[in-house]
């Protein structure tokens, strides 16, 4: 499968960055169609259900190496 957008980046990790990246593409796709730019503003409506899908319905974030704990030690 091509992914343009790789989900599993540490970039992609806060909350607040994946939304920012939807909400700016949300934004120019509705300054495309406001300038009457259907063309444009389709193929951004495209780029921005691809994020939102990818960085926000899709996203399943892996553990980071500080998040992981050894159970073994919990138990001494």
């Amino acid at each position: 499968m091509l992914k343009f957008i790789d989900p599993d980046h540490p970039f992609y990790r806060p909350l607040w960055i994946r939304l920012l990246i939807v909400a700016a593409c949300a934004a120019w796709t509705a300054v495309e169609f406001s300038n009457g730019q259907v063309t444009w503003g389709m193929i951004f409506l495209a780029v921005t259900a691809y994020a939102g899908c990818a960085l926000l319905i899709f996203f399943k974030p892996k553990p980071s190496a500080d998040d992981k704990t050894d159970a073994g030690d919990a138990s001494k």
